[in-house]
């Protein structure tokens, strides 16, 4: 009669414990249901900001931002025949060349920020000053005969373009591209912007390097 009873106790503890297992299996089941019936929300957020106008202006008063410079001097003569001599007109002319971008012509539309990323797109590099030549330094190496001004002034414009063929080669152009690129990545990663993207404007066609 004990041993009857034991065993009906073992019994009712086993379907207990698998009734409290089928539960929450159940329960489990229920739950998972309702996960693929309720749709899931995803919220993600992207902050797309330009520059305050404060740092653009911050920008544009850097002005003239010299990325290369080249030294040169150029030996210009002339020549006029005379009735029993000719006469000779030699100049020598040196002046500084600088390469850079003039940051004034930044806008607005050329920035885009994004979270801790920015774009900016940079106006070529170009002659940041078209009178290079240092007249102060100028030198007539030799000279025969009485020659005018307007002889001078040929000479001064030729050996500018001299100067300008000698100095603004493609590959001074592209050093100053690639100077112009890192630094302006430097600024702005010194302003806090951890992905810096620098391109640069197309060209117009005729317009002056």
């Amino acid at each position: 009669m004990e041993k009857n009873t034991r065993i009906a106790i073992i019994s009712c503890s086993t379907i207990a414990i698998l009734a409290v297992i089928a539960a929450i299996v159940i329960g489990l089941l229920l739950w998972k249901g309702l996960q693929q019936a309720i749709p899931s929300i995803t919220i993600s957020e992207r902050r797309e900001i330009g520059l305050l106008p404060t740092q653009i202006q911050s920008i544009r008063d850097i002005g003239q931002w010299e990325f290369l410079s080249i030294d040169d001097e150029e030996l210009v003569d002339t020549m006029r025949s005379g009735f029993l001599f000719d006469d000779h007109l030699v100049c020598i002319y040196r002046g500084t060349l600088r390469l850079g971008i003039d940051m004034q012509e930044i806008r607005e539309e050329n920035i885009s920020v994004s979270d801790d990323s920015l774009s900016i797109s940079l106006p070529q590099v170009s002659l940041l000053d078209d009178r290079f030549i240092d007249e102060a330094r100028t030198e007539i190496f030799f000279e025969s005969g009485q020659w005018s001004a307007y002889a001078h002034d040929e000479l001064y414009h030729r050996a500018k373009e001299q100067m300008k063929t000698r100095a603004l080669t493609t590959e001074n152009r592209n050093r100053a591209q690639q100077l112009a690129e890192q630094q302006v990545r430097q600024l702005f990663q010194a302003m806090g912007y951890k992905h810096v993207a620098v391109t640069f404007e197309e060209q117009t066609r005729g317009e002056q390097p």
